[in-house]
């Protein structure tokens, strides 16, 4: 209780410091303006001026779309991108991920999904983790040897997990057969 208190205490100074300045910014700036009316006139737009605003409309549709090209690839990015595994590749819960290659971006993939599409491209890990990234939209996906998962780091949740391409299905099998020896175990000698 006393945490609260003094968090009240220190928290209403600043905040009454703040909402002050406004008001009175806003009271001045009544007082100092004057108030105009001016009647309504309706313009019409000639057909040339139509066309240039339609012109101004296609350039700025094509400066968004080189702001939404994808950036270009190292060489090591191009390298991991050939790792990842591609096609229809099935997860728990009966989920379906789609990972396929762009036609137009070499090393960038497609990432499709029940209620999920995303434009993704590769990062360099340290620990070796195949890693696409769509970082407009937050999303993740993740591939290791036995198994992959797709993420949404701005929602903070799985989107797919346990998902296994046809070669991780084959790496989980070899674990369960032949597991590795655990880190935790004393070593042989």
């Amino acid at each position: 209780m006393k945490h609260l208190i003094a968090s009240i205490v220190l928290i209403a100074p600043a905040l009454a410091m703040a909402a002050t300045p406004d008001t009175a910014a806003q009271k001045s700036a009544k007082a100092t303006t004057p108030v105009k009316k001016t009647a309504a006139v309706k313009k019409t737009t000639p057909p040339s001026t139509a066309r240039k605003v339609a012109g101004a409309g296609a350039a700025a549709a094509a400066a968004s779309a080189a702001v939404l090209a994808p950036r270009a690839l190292n060489a090591d990015e191009l390298a991991l991108a050939d790792r990842v595994h591609t096609g229809n590749i099935a997860c728990e819960l009966g989920q379906h991920v789609n990972v396929s290659k762009d036609a137009q971006n070499p090393g960038h993939f497609m990432v499709s999904g029940k209620g999920f599409n995303f434009h993704m491209s590769p990062v360099g890990t340290s620990t070796g983790v195949v890693r696409l990234e769509d970082q407009k939209a937050g999303a993740v996906w993740l591939q290791i040897a036995n198994k992959s998962m797709l993420m949404n780091q701005k929602a903070g949740q799985r989107l797919a997990d346990e998902c296994m391409s046809p070669e991780q299905l084959q790496v989980a099998e070899a674990i369960k057969k032949s597991p590795p020896p655990s880190l935790l175990d004393a070593p042989s000698k």
